[in-house]
């Protein structure tokens, strides 16, 4: 058990020095990789570097760079210094970098590249005095920009003389000091900086409940400045694992080459991995497709039942004894009967799917939003185990995660070591879990534990909002399952209030949209009117007899009246909603959400950037 990520790294280079730690692709599509002795090294020498321009311990260093070995040595620098990171990817728009660097107290900042760097240049005059550090290598310095490859050798030279600097500021970290600032990219309102210490980190790194070993291979992919990501790559560190970064062009290169035992990622990833092995299904021989669905449903119904005897079948009534035990006896069945048929379809068919991913895929992690059921269910069944998480920045980032022995469909686990939950009625107030007769209650999530941010910087009347007594109030909704495991319902901050005074909880309507192989994208909205609309972005592959362009799909009579048609069969009384769930009209957007406009780095919407950006679209469904 360390206090704090310093200790973890020195240990990691005393026990697995020679292992390898990251690999980054080469021009010649080659991985290189570094070990963990290097790694730390050269991240020492950086650090001390570092010291000797003027960073003190505690102050703010900013990194604005996507996923690139150079950023895990800064990273692990600013560490060592004792210091605090203010992250973020070289996607940053102008106004945030005007926002963060001032409001972060930043001083030096490492930078990408060149154009990086001249996006800071470019808003000098709105920014305090800055020193930039490229880290490309084949970025040239102008004249007042340092190079981080530069500084590494200046830190070993210092060294070499005796400088011990580093090792002091080590000794003297806190855990309850920062380690990192990272400035939420959310669906409201303006970036807040999440003050995130070394024991936030570290009780998630201390009690992970899902066994990494050295011969684990990680596969990065998202935004390595997210703390999901980054809080993944951390446990890859302590257990000695090495982690590739990769990006989503060269993905379904990269995971044949690396065949990786663990990729973390948000559910759009899933979706696209699912959506890309259904159309290579739609153009296989009939037959193929045929032996696919047999495998599939035998698989759906095999693992079900395992499921079911393992206790991992989600649980919301609280069935009794007499009633498990008969559906026992029935599951016992389907596993005698379809044993063999599974095993042997298994290697002759579902075995090839799975190559897709590259073969070695022990499991996936999924966070930062809800992972559609269809495609939950899907990559379990094939035979890739999907830990779904649960968490927030404000948590680092995790509260709950599925485990190889809680493996409970529907749901995103148990709880994290240490972690109380509380759900608390939205319209009362009043706590309904725990209490009598509490599983399987809808309430809104609040939390305390150790991995609970300090606060928001410089902003004490946004911490009060959602942290009291060391509760954090998530804004989530949630049910405790009676196999104790978290289930999230929706958030309570998008729930659509109707003017008849329903509330609506608009993700299961999108996740049941999203299932359509017609809708790409999707938001239902509705906020104070009387019925539900919804905006979406067609699948252009799957309409592209009719246009090139979703400009040209929005228009299109036939596309429209497909889309209709497919809402009012997904959307239905049938499928379990409610009258006042029905979606009444709908409009095609005539371009995809982005990163950075309407998305989040978790790729989540931006629900009050949609709602603004299309508002006369928005309006023109209840005129």
């Amino acid at each position: 058990m360390f206090e704090n990520l310093a200790e973890m790294f020195l240990e990691t280079k005393k026990n697995y020095g020679n292992k390898s730690a990251f690999a980054t692709r080469t021009k010649d599509k080659k991985f290189e990789k570094i070990s963990y002795h290097e790694l730390f090294e050269q991240a020492e020498n950086l650090s001390t570097a570092l010291i000797d321009l003027g960073v003190s311990a505690c102050d703010h260093v900013g990194i604005i760079a996507d996923n690139r070995l150079e950023w895990i040595l800064a990273d692990i620098a600013v560490i060592f210094a004792g210091a605090a990171d203010v992250p973020r990817g070289t996607d940053v728009t102008d106004g945030d970098i005007c926002y963060i660097l001032p409001h972060a107290d930043v001083k030096f900042v490492f930078v990408e590249n060149s154009q990086v760097a001249q996006k800071i240049i470019k808003n000098k005059d709105k920014l305090p005095k800055l020193t930039l550090i490229l880290m490309d290598k084949d970025s040239i310095p102008t004249e007042g920009i340092l190079h981080l490859y530069d500084l590494i050798e200046r830190g070993k030279s210092l060294r070499k003389l005796g400088d011990e600097r580093v090792k002091s500021r080590i000794q003297n970290i806190k855990k309850d000091d920062l380690f990192t600032l990272i400035y939420t990219s959310g669906t409201t309102g303006a970036p807040k900086g999440v003050m995130l210490t070394h024991h936030n980190v570290m009780s998630l790194i201390n009690h992970n409940p899902v066994n990494f070993t050295t011969e684990d291979r990680f596969l990065s992919i998202l935004p390595v400045w997210h703390i999901f990501e980054r809080t993944f790559e951390m446990l890859g560190i302590a257990r000695g694992s090495c982690t590739y970064y990769t990006n989503i062009r060269n993905l379904k290169e990269d995971l044949q080459i690396v065949r990786p035992t663990f990729l973390a990622s948000a559910p759009r990833l899933w979706e696209s991995l699912y959506q890309g092995i259904m159309a290579n299904l739609d153009k296989a021989p009939k037959i193929n497709q045929s032996l696919f669905f047999l495998a599939y449903s035998i698989s759906n119904h095999f693992q079900s039942a395992i499921r079911f005897l393992k206790f991992q079948e989600i649980d919301l009534d609280g069935r009794s004894i007499f009633h498990s035990a008969m559906i026992g006896i029935y599951k016992i069945a389907v596993v005698l009967v379809l044993f063999l048929p599974n095993f042997v379809l298994d290697k002759l068919v579902l075995r090839k799917i799975r190559e897709a991913t590259g073969g070695r895929l022990r499991g996936t992690l999924s966070g930062g939003g809800a992972l559609p059921k269809h495609i939950d269910e899907f990559f379990n069944f094939i035979g890739i185990p999907v830990f779904e998480g649960y968490g927030l920045t404000e948590t680092a980032p995790s509260i709950a995660v599925r485990t190889f022995e809680k493996m409970i469909i529907g749901t995103v686990g148990p709880l994290y070591a240490n972690t109380e939950i509380k759900l608390l009625d939205l319209n009362t107030g009043k706590q309904i879990y725990p209490a009598k007769n509490g599983f399987g209650r809808k309430g809104e999530i609040h939390i305390r534990g150790p991995q609970v941010m300090k606060g928001y910087y410089k902003d004490q009347v946004a911490t009060e909002k959602v942290l009291k007594d060391g509760w954090f109030n998530t804004g989530d909704l949630g049910i405790m399952t009676y196999n104790n495991c978290l289930k999230i319902v929706g958030r309570s901050k998008e729930t659509i209030v109707l003017l008849s005074g329903e509330n609506v909880e608009p993700n299961p309507i999108e996740n049941k949209l999203l299932q359509s192989e017609l809708i790409d994208q999707c938001i239902v909205v509705g906020q104070d009117k009387k019925y539900l609309t919804v905006l979406i972005v067609p699948n252009l592959n799957k309409f592209k007899n009719y246009g090139t362009s979703l400009e040209i799909l929005s228009h299109d009579k036939d596309v429209n009246k497909q889309i209709r048609d497919e809402i009012k069969k997904l959307i239905s009384t049938e499928n379990g909603f409610k009258s006042f769930e029905k979606i009444q009209d709908f409009r095609l957007l005539p371009k995809a959400f982005e990163m950075g406009d309407e998305l989040t780095a978790k790729l989540s919407v931006k629900r009050h950037v949609v709602t603004e950006k299309y508002a006369k679209l928005f309006e023109s469904m209840y005129m």
